[in-house]
């Protein structure tokens, strides 16, 4: 079986995953030796580092490259990819190194190359464009655009010869040129078509009110959060767990969703069905604690060195595409150390809090910097075009050479380690699974030398390419896992770590006057004093960086984190709010914008990051409850409403919009420990024992309570100094008295 493209997370939008078993990174980012070098050996990106040597004359996307299209009135060759994409460099080895192929772009073509990590602005408008156009989208995207950058052909990935019942890329390449030059008025027909397919695909008309529900007076966000759960519910997979059938990808908002819905039993109330009842919260429960364990059972967990790869390309989470990435593992994170707690006592409970700990385990060894903070981007998948995930399987041969034979017994059986595998590349290679019970490893002595020196063995092999790319967004929403699961699982660690990368983004990209930008540093490139244009933050940058600064506050009690969270918060109200129609872009208005990015969006799926106006959703909430301010709840319900008439049709993509309207309809409840003793430690942790959206635990030294938010400010400081540590819960603008007791405390809550 083949696979044509990188697979984008298949949405609402109605992208069509291609097949097949992999992709990873196939190129050296390291020019080849003896090569004439293009324009993109001046380039920061890893990704297009990589093309550095092509033949073919590259430009990075820039107005430059656009006014060159129309003076010498050529069509734009647009790829797009990105480095941990295999079939991106399969088509860069194929195509792109072709001295044939380089001609006649060359000749015909002005080639524009961009890394989707690096500009997501631009991935998505034409990942959109390629979706109408052929009804398909992914890594690598090819796409054929007017000097003015219009859409008038696109795909995905395009052989060198025709075979897949695909054209070749020579054959697309002259008839895309052709058409432009003698076909030009259908070539502007098609681009104005495609244009208007995104501009409407980019755009909701589904407002629905839902201010008399945010008000305690109507059950219309109740009756949509039933829905939502309904949705997410139904294509629940209760063999292998996961939702659908393949290619299978965790959605890890959705398995928050779950647990804070399974965390309120029957509170509902309203005429819901299921969703509504002890039923319903169980099927939750049940939905989430079976994809947690199925997935880390699973080949999809690297059962060796932890951490998740990105997804199955089957329903059983057995054969995964290897490369990993940020994003996907700070949020599957937050999930692991949340149910360690929603499953506390129980097997599951400590089988989900040994997955968060290994994720932590594989993300300081390999994805972080230890030294500065922050943390990179991705491993690859692969190491060269001739592997398929080769360093991260097994044939029996290569684990019995590093085994005893009473280990290699044990693993044989534990890994289910077979003659016939399951790569089709090459048979023998098995990808570890579990077989045996949770836990098994750390209680069977045989198993745990075997893990321990397979991983040895492993290490020994060459190592999968780990862009050390440091972009904002990610770094916002790992610093939050790690604050998470650190306060969730008691380790100070992942915390002081956590602050740390905080404060390197904060003093590296943010600033009030002139706002974030996307990329905090591009690794190992710094050293080779490269330096790149900025590029500007997004929507997603300024949320995700902001509800970690607030993350930290509640983590420390320091008040220069819910100040620059207010600062960021505020910006982004600025510079992205649609104060016309509601809801946020995803970037800024832009004058002199080209082709696509003219198109305004306003993200609303998780795909596969939680969505930019659920995520704003949840940082001007969050602002509210600290300030007293009503204008961020008013932009807060106003967003909600923006998307509220037509969210439930996206099921599991909407389960940020889920969270964040949750956090709504419930209101605040802050628990605000004061003191720094064994008992503020107790306090906390009942505080922490239970998961919901719109809960916070709040640690405070006495010494803090005259610097405090707004909000809290007025109630906190009237408390009656004191030896011990107490607990405070607030709620709708009051608190009650305060408490002692860890268990009158976890009784209350």
């Amino acid at each position: 079986m083949k696979r044509f493209a990188c697979v984008a997370d298949a949405g609402a939008r109605g992208w069509i995953s291609s097949r097949g078993f992999r992709l990873g990174r196939m190129s050296d980012p390291c020019p080849k030796q003896n090569v004439q070098l293009n324009s993109l050996s001046r380039a920061a990106s890893a990704y297009l580092r990589s093309a550095q040597h092509q033949p073919v004359e590259w430009n990075e996307w820039s107005a430059e490259a656009f006014d060159r299209a129309r003076r010498e009135n050529r069509p734009v060759l647009l790829d797009i990819g990105a480095v941990w994409c295999h079939w991106c460099h399969v088509m860069d080895r194929e195509s792109y190194e072709s001295a044939e192929t380089a001609r006649i772009i060359n000749e015909r073509f002005v080639a524009v190359k961009v890394d989707r990590d690096e500009r997501p602005d631009v991935d998505a408008r034409y990942q959109a464009a390629v979706a109408a156009i052929s009804g398909q989208g992914g890594w690598p995207l090819t796409a054929f655009l007017t000097p003015e950058g219009r859409p008038y052909f696109g795909g995905t990935y395009f052989p060198p010869d025709e075979r897949y019942g695909r054209p070749s890329f020579q054959r697309v390449l002259l008839a895309m040129a052709d058409a432009f030059a003698s076909r030009r008025e259908e070539v502007e027909e098609t681009a104005a078509s495609v244009m208007h397919a995104i501009e409407h695909n980019e755009s909701f008309s589904g407002r629905a009110e839902l201010a008399g529900e945010l008000a305690g007076e109507s059950k219309a966000g109740r009756l949509l959060l039933e829905k939502l759960l309904d949705s997410m519910l139904k294509p629940f997979d209760a063999r292998h767990g996961g939702f659908g059938a393949q290619p299978k990808f965790p959605h890890p908002g959705a398995l928050d969703f779950l647990m804070d819905a399974a965390g309120r039993g029957s509170s509902e109330g309203g005429q819901g069905g299921d969703a509504a009842t002890e039923e319903g919260a169980g099927r939750a429960r049940h939905a989430a604690q079976v994809t947690l364990e199925k997935m880390a059972a699973g080949g999809i967990y690297d059962q060796l060195a932890g951490g998740f790869h990105r997804y199955s390309v089957d329903e059983r989470w057995g054969v995964p595409h290897f490369e990993k990435m940020a994003y996907d593992n700070s949020e599957l994170l937050k999930n692991y150390a949340h149910a360690a707690r929603f499953f506390a006592g129980q097997e599951a409970g400590a089988e989900t809090r040994r997955v968060a700990e290994d994720i932590l385990r594989w993300m300081d060894e390999w994805l972080s910097d230890r030294e500065r903070g922050g943390f990179y981007a991705s491993q690859d998948a692969d190491v060269s075009l001739d592997d398929d995930g080769d360093y991260f399987t097994w044939t029996r041969d290569e684990a019995a050479a590093v085994l005893t034979g009473e280990e290699f017994a044990a693993a044989e059986k534990y890994y289910d380690l077979r003659v016939v595998g399951d790569m089709h590349h090459h048979p023998q290679k098995n990808v570890l699974h579990r077989t045996g019970p949770a836990g098994m490893v750390e209680k069977d002595a045989l198993l745990a030398a075997a893990k321990r020196k397979m991983y040895a063995a492993r290490l020994l092999r060459k190592t999968p390419y780990v862009d050390k790319t440091m972009y904002t967004g990610w770094n916002g929403m790992c610093i939050s896992a790690y604050l998470e699961a650190g306060r969730r699982l008691g380790l100070k660690a992942p915390v002081e770590f956590a602050l740390k990368s905080l404060d390197r983004v904060l003093g590296t990209v943010w600033s009030a006057d002139s706002g974030m930008g996307h990329v905090v540093a591009y690794g190992e490139l710094e050293a080779e004093g490269v330096v790149s244009k900025p590029v500007k933050g997004t929507l997603e940058d300024y949320a995700f960086v902001a509800n970690a600064a607030l993350d930290a506050w509640e983590a420390t009690g320091e008040l220069r984190y819910f100040t620059v969270a207010r600062e960021i918060g505020d910006a982004m109200l600025t510079r992205f709010y649609d104060r016309s129609g509601g809801g946020f872009w995803d970037t800024a208005p832009e004058e002199g914008a080209i082709g696509a990015l003219t198109a305004r969006r306003k993200p609303l799926q998780d795909s596969p990051t939680p969505a930019g106006n659920a995520t704003a959703v949840t940082v001007l909430l969050r602002l509210e409850a600290l300030t007293g301010e009503e204008d961020y709840r008013a932009r807060a319900v106003e967003t909600l409403e923006t998307f509220a008439g037509i969210v439930e049709h996206f099921g599991l993509y909407a389960a940020g919009f889920g969270l964040a309207l949750r956090r709504a309809v419930e209101g605040p409840v802050q628990v605000c420990v004061i003191g720094e003793d064994l008992r503020a430690e107790e306090l906390a942790e009942a505080a922490l024992a239970r998961y919901a959206v719109n809960q916070s635990v709040i640690r405070l030294r006495w010494d803090q309570l005259g610097a405090l938010p707004p909000e809290l400010s007025e109630t906190l400081p009237h408390l009656p100094a004191r030896q011990g540590s107490v607990a405070v819960v607030c709620r709708g603008g009051s608190c009650l008295a305060p408490m002692e007791s860890a268990q009158e405390l976890q009784a209350l809550l």
